[in-house]
């Protein structure tokens, strides 16, 4: 077969690679392939082992140990840069999974084929004119690192090939997979840790920075760090969708942060067979690989399922049903599969900008947007109209993702799959807007409550939607299930015993890729499905002067985006992110975690010693507008008043700001501190580089915490504010007094 195999990879290059890679970026526009040969030596298959346990009936699942080690030449060029590259050689080895369903009743008994990697694949390749290829503007930003890591996710579930072998079958629900259920990780402490760190040469020995990474799939979550103990307590949640879970295991690693190279502190792999038998563990895990240490973990199975009865319960157990908050502990599992769109506006291009046509007449153009720019275009004699390059962003809350794009099209096809972890599905919306990724103009947007889930059939709706803001016959196909996440507690004896199945990692010490500080994956292209960036509740505030861990990106993950395009999995991945930026909280500072709890049981100590006000937490000031000339949001931050004290002495407090839903260090702005008050005045201004259109699909996150000195316990959150930055008088500004609250969700306007 390989003859034929390579005759495949070749057009796959020339037909689908080139034009996608042109269209990418007007850097691009004269990138080609000007050989394609991917070698005589084919694909080696080292061993099969075929699953006859915990495997559905009516399908066959092969995992397939492979290699490939090829001699090809593949050259590149880019005529507009002079720049010629190329690849040499391919390495690549790793367990292939290979699923036949469904199974039938007629030849060939099998319905469709479904090929992915369970985790991502060991891949080397060797470049010709890598270095020039890199100086190319577009292009300075990567390295080998990522374009490898870029690659490799790709290969890695959830995204899959789907090849089906007989006309005749629906193959919409392999397209559709649902998840076989999701993994809470409870990452608590750890203890009697290696001390890695040495001082005066190593004559003096010292302890560990430690902090983890933990995998499931290419699902990757990063914790913070704890400095300077060998017993640290992270006390962080992670949620990690499960598609196949006999083979797959949950893979967690320890690492002591320094400078340069971190060291290894000890590994964890576990069957997750074993946690979805047993549905609830909590134990001390012995650590692989070193002479000492342990590892307190509490894992969680949840189940999905299409039960809204359930949801209630769900949601009382995760305290979600009270507050009004986006983030925290998920109740449920968004999944939609983003099929195609019909009749897209086109798109009108001119010397004084662009915009779109809603619909076409006889007697003329009917224009929605940007008038004026419409009637000089005409007159200028440029082309009027062309088809967009679609693409969909879509949102619950503060989670984001987004769609390929595809080029020149005003039928897209997409068939995509995406995930979103919600909060409480009775109080939150999906929103979808479909834009040109070219001119960044709307092409129709829709808003759907997900309480109309929870009356559908099977909490499920397949359906084309009519856009808004759009051409009268424009649509969105979509098919969006709700499923809940549902724990189920098993009755056991007293005196039952269990212990998860513990495995030893098939990568030596020595052969471990240790992060440096080298580049990790923001999440999670795919050719057809996305996972929703998990990420960790932790608590606790963040202080000046120690680094706060934050996600790039929910994956993303990723760079989240095609290099920012695709929504795919690799925003799950590591590799576009700094290995120094922990996965950001699920509950953030915002509903669950011990920052809240604290403000709780302050506001219960100043009711019993005083009567509460309007304002409990005190208030902060903030001039808000946004700079045409300058392209950014400008955030001044005034002063605060009546803050609560974290102590007899006062607060030392400071404010720390957002523009979510980039959560990363990079995208954080923070005050000075001000010590011993409860009044500080800060006068600092601070700007966010976004455009208006896009500033108006944001919310500003406003906290104001406490920083305490170094070994300090009385550091955490005084009060937060959330701000919805869709308002018109953006332009022009405002300057207000914002009531803090325990979440920020409830702010109140004071003149």
């Amino acid at each position: 077969m390989w003859p034929f195999i390579c005759q495949f990879v070749e057009k796959l290059f020339r037909e689908t690679i080139e034009p996608a890679v042109r269209g990418a970026n007007t850097h691009l526009s004269t990138f080609s392939f000007t050989k394609v040969d991917v070698g005589q030596q084919p694909l080696r298959v080292n061993g099969v082992k075929v699953y006859t346990e915990n495997v559905d009936k009516r399908q066959i699942i092969l995992d397939l140990q492979i290699s490939f080690v090829g001699n090809c030449e593949i050259d590149l060029e880019i005529k507009r840069y002079f720049c010629r590259a190329g690849v040499k050689s391919i390495q690549i080895h790793g367990t292939m999974r290979v699923i036949l369903e469904p199974l039938i009743g007629d030849m060939p008994l099998v319905g469709a084929l479904s090929i992915f990697f369970l985790r991502k694949p060991l891949l080397e390749i060797n470049w010709t004119g890598l270095t020039n290829l890199l100086d190319i503007p577009g292009l300075n930003g990567l390295s080998d690192t990522i374009i490898l890591d870029i690659i490799s996710n790709y290969l890695v579930l959830p995204n899959r090939i789907t090849v089906p072998l007989v006309s005749e079958v629906q193959i919409a629900q392999l397209r559709f997979p649902i998840p076989k259920g999701v993994l809470r990780i409870h990452f608590i402490e750890a203890q009697d840790l290696q001390g890695k760190d040495t001082y005066l040469k190593g004559l003096v020995k010292g302890k560990s920075d430690p902090y983890g990474i933990i995998r499931v799939g290419n699902q990757i979550f990063q914790s913070k760090v704890i400095k300077e103990n060998l017993s640290p307590k992270w006390n962080e949640v992670y949620e990690a969708l499960v598609y196949e879970h006999p083979g797959q295991e949950l893979e967690i690693e320890l690492f002591d942060e320094d400078p340069d190279k971190d060291d290894f502190l000890g590994s964890l792999m576990i069957d997750l067979i074993e946690v979805e038998k047993e549905r609830l563990l909590d134990e001390w895990f012995t650590l692989d690989e070193v002479p000492r240490g342990k590892l307190h973990l509490k894992l969680e199975w949840l189940t999905l399922v299409p039960d809204a009865v359930n949801l209630d319960k769900v949601l009382m157990d995760i305290r979600a049903d009270k507050d009004q908050a986006n983030d925290g502990l998920s109740s449920a599992l968004l999944i939609l599969y983003l099929d195609s769109a019909r009749n897209l506006p086109s798109i009108f291009e001119g010397n004084f900008g662009c915009g779109y046509l809603k619909e076409r007449r006889a007697s003329g153009l009917v224009f929605c947007e940007n008038t004026t720019s419409v009637y000089r275009a005409l007159f200028s004699g440029k082309k009027m109209n062309s088809n967009p390059n679609p693409l969909v962003q879509m949102s619950v809350g503060h989670k984001a993702q987004e769609s390929k794009i595809r080029y020149k099209t005003s039928e897209p096809v997409w068939e995509e799959n995406f995930t979103f972890f919600i909060h409480n599905p009775k109080r939150q919306d999906l929103e979808v807007e479909v834009k040109d990724e070219q001119h960044q103009c709307s092409l129709g947007s829709l808003r759907i409550p997900l309480s109309q889930l929870l009356t559908s059939d099977d909490m499920t709706i397949n359906q084309r939607f009519q856009l808004s803001n759009s051409g009268p016959n424009s649509t969105l196909k979509m098919k969006i299930a709700l499923r809940v996440l549902h724990l189920e507690k098993q009755e056991r004896p007293p005196d039952h015993q269990h212990s998860a199945q513990v495995k030893r990692p098939s990568v030596s010490k020595e052969g471990r890729k240790i992060p440096v500080k080298s580049q990790v994956s923001a999440s999670p292209g795919t050719s057809g499905s996305s996972t929703a960036p998990s990420t960790p509740v932790t608590g606790g505030g963040d202080k000046p002067g120690v680094e706060e861990k934050t996600q790039p990106p929910e994956a993303s993950p990723v760079a989240q985006r095609d290099l920012g395009r695709s929504s795919s999995s690799l925003l799950a991945s590591p590799s576009h992110m700094s290995v120094k930026e922990p996965t950001p909280s699920i509950a953030s500072d915002i509903s669950l975690p011990i920052a809240t709890q604290e403000l709780r049981q302050r506001l219960r100590q100043l009711e019993n010693g005083t009567t509460l006000g309007q304002s409990p937490l005190g208030q902060v000031q903030l001039t808000i507008r946004h700079s045409s000339q300058r392209n950014k949001l400008i955030v001044v931050v005034h002063s605060c008043r009546n803050l609560i004290a974290f102590s007899e002495d006062g607060s030392d407090p400071y404010v720390r700001l957002y523009l979510l839903p980039d959560k990363r260090r990079s995208g954080r702005r923070k005050t000075h501190v001000s010590k011993k008050t409860l009044n500080p005045v800060f006068d600092q201004s601070f700007d966010f580089s976004v455009s208006l259109p896009e500033v108006q699909r944001r919310t500003l996150d406003v906290a104001v915490k406490n920083s305490g000195g170094f070994l300090s316990k009385d550091k955490g959150l005084l009060g937060k504010v959330l701000v919805a930055l869709a308002s018109e008088e953006l332009t022009k500004g405002w300057t207000q007094w914002y009531d803090l609250t325990e979440d920020g969700v409830r702010p109140q306007l004071v003149t």
